[in-house]
């Protein structure tokens, strides 16, 4: 069991992670002038220079290597790699396009989206205040859909390639900092030729001015960084505390919609995030009843 000290420093550490995550649209919305495929497209390079760099420190390069002959768990990055790589582009986008309401609900929805694939891929039970989160949580996109008249498909794909991604790296082996490095590393090829491909090759990171090159270079941190911070935190808290904070970020996304860009939060929105409040609620109750248990 880790120590108070410990405990303490693993909270600081998670703090640090999700704060990051969910200011991180301040970061992309300074890039809004750049497509959403372009920025995509740094953050993949970007990373996978970063990262190859802090492990290169460390003198971990050769996890890599060994991850990257292993026929099966590169077969499963492959598919995650996918995943992710759709969620940021998707992300950025939502940015760029004010919609970083619908990105937030996105990953209010995500943890209750993870224990419903838990029990369809993982045979794992839902509990009574898991079942009502879940049931709730679809009322309230159900609803949303019917207010609006259209499906809240940004939240919905969001909330998706995230809780599919987490599934799918449950089954490798490898530690958040190597995966990061090896799924950059698969996709920096398309990337690589996507940028050469633009008119003029790499576009605005040649004519754009140096404070948006400067950005567009520095995708690749603001990835790696709070990646680094939950790594520090998950090795240090309970899950079911990690699960607890994760809730700032998408808290935080929503303030810097509503409050810094001034996305309009109409009554449908409302109502459909007080749904998804209670949720969450319910969803932290059980968590906590079942610590308590434990």
């Amino acid at each position: 069991m880790n120590s108070p000290s410990d405990a303490r420093a693993g909270l600081g550490w998670a703090l640090v992670a999700y704060s990051m995550w969910g200011l991180i649209p301040i970061y992309w919305k300074q890039l809004a002038s750049v497509s959403a495929m372009e920025v995509l497209a740094h953050r993949v390079i970007w990373s996978v220079l970063f990262t190859a760099g802090v492990l290169a420190v460390q003198g971990r390069l050769r996890e890599v290597f060994r991850t990257l002959i292993e026929r099966a768990l590169l077969k499963t990055l492959l598919l995650s790699t996918a995943l992710i790589a759709t969620n940021w582009g998707l992300f950025i986008w939502a940015v760029s396009e004010n919609r970083v309401t619908e990105a937030s609900l996105g990953y209010y929805i995500n943890p209750l989206l993870n224990v419903v694939l838990a029990r369809i891929f993982l045979g794992e039970r839902l509990k009574g205040l898991q079942l009502a989160a879940v049931g709730l949580a679809g009322c309230a996109v159900v609803y949303l859909t019917i207010a609006q008249g259209t499906l809240p498909w940004v939240s919905l794909v969001l909330a998706a390639t995230f809780s599919l991604y987490g599934l799918v790296r449950k089954r490798a082996p490898i530690g958040p900092l190597v995966g990061l490095t090896v799924e950059s590393g698969l996709a920096a090829p398309i990337a690589i030729v996507y940028l050469l491909l633009l008119d003029p090759p790499l576009a605005n990171m040649v004519t754009a001015p140096a404070a948006t090159r400067a950005l567009l270079a520095g995708a690749g941190v603001i990835t790696a960084l709070p990646l680094l911070a939950f790594a520090a935190a998950a090795h240090r808290l309970r899950y079911t505390t990690l699960g607890m904070v994760q809730y700032l970020a998408p808290s935080l996304q929503l303030a810097c919609a509503v409050l810094l860009y001034g996305e309009p939060f109409r009554r449908e929105q409302v109502i459909t995030f007080a749904l998804i409040w209670v949720a969450v609620a319910l969803y932290i109750a059980e968590a906590a009843r079942t610590r308590t248990r434990g």
